[in-house]
């Protein structure tokens, strides 16, 4: 019984002694953390930690069993091993911190400056066009900005800066047009470029069917908050891309959606990037269900 009135005491004194503050501290460092491996584990640095807690293991092993020469080895490979961290996953780092920047706090929502009128006309034109390549296999890689600039990429293209149509998209994805194998930048109710060429993805778990325009289409995403448009011009299957996520096998009233969702939502100020995961994720529920 005194064992357990001494722990009790022990426990309540801790617990008198935490301050709000102390909570709310608390509350942000594990909210950090979260969001950081939640980060972490849709790229190449999981299977570094991964590797990293098993040399750590291995080296508490080794001091434990006075193995010095494995120990030695190990504490200067681990030291020295560190710096080259940052040149092999620059790219994530990158991206960690363009996801930091992408706050609203610091970007108060520049994307889709357009009013509502042109916005639902640059739908229903992106969907007409997507429905045709679809029905008619011609392979189509449309990326729509978002608050993320893609000036870099357009640079890589042919600025067009035209207002958004049926007919423009038609005529750039012809087969015979020499724009057709790239991608078109889609910036507010705008084609702001053509025949850009995108990143690939270096996402291992892919698909082996899927080609270079699903892999551009995604590797875009991977490295700005870009909604990405595919149809397949072997099957003239309709895909979407999004952070790095691709949701295949589509109908034209998710394309719709998912568009009303970035271009609308925005305006009213009710749209936000869980939102967008939400339908790819009932998306791709639907379709593997």
């Amino acid at each position: 019984m005194t064992f357990l009135h001494d722990m009790f005491s022990v426990s309540f004194n801790v617990l008198a002694g935490i301050r709000l503050l102390d909570l709310i501290d608390i509350a942000i460092v594990a909210f950090c953390i979260y969001k950081l491996m939640m980060f972490v584990s849709r790229t190449r640095a999981m299977q570094l930690i991964k590797g990293l807690f098993v040399l750590f293991g291995a080296l508490a092993v080794a001091y434990a069993l006075n193995l010095y020469t494995v120990y030695f080895i190990l504490s200067n490979g681990l030291r020295y091993g560190m710096m080259a961290i940052f040149v092999i996953f620059y790219p994530e780092l990158r991206r960690v911190l363009e996801y930091l920047g992408r706050s609203k706090v610091f970007m108060p929502g520049k994307f889709m400056k357009t009013d509502k009128e042109n916005a639902k006309a640059a739908i229903s034109e992106i969907s007409k066009a997507i429905s045709y390549f679809s029905a008619n296999k011609v392979g189509a890689l449309i990326v729509v900005e978002q608050e993320i600039a893609l000036g870099d990429i357009a640079e890589t293209g042919t600025v067009v800066d035209s207002r958004i149509s049926f007919p423009l998209l038609e005529t750039i994805f012809y087969v015979g047009s020499s724009l057709h194998d790239g991608a078109v930048i889609i910036r507010q109710d705008r084609v702001h470029a053509a025949g850009c060429v995108l990143p690939l993805t270096g996402n291992k778990e892919l698909e082996q069917t899927l080609g270079t325009r699903h892999r551009a289409g995604i590797g875009i995403t991977e490295v700005s908050d870009a909604i990405t448009l595919i149809v397949s011009e072997e099957t003239g299957i309709i895909s979407m891309a999004h952070e790095g996520h691709l949701s295949r096998f589509l109908d034209i009233k998710s394309v719709e959606k998912t568009l009303y969702n970035a271009y609308l939502g925005v305006m009213e100020g009710s749209r936000s990037d869980g939102t967008l995961r939400n339908l790819f994720k009932k998306n791709v529920r639907r379709k593997n269900g």
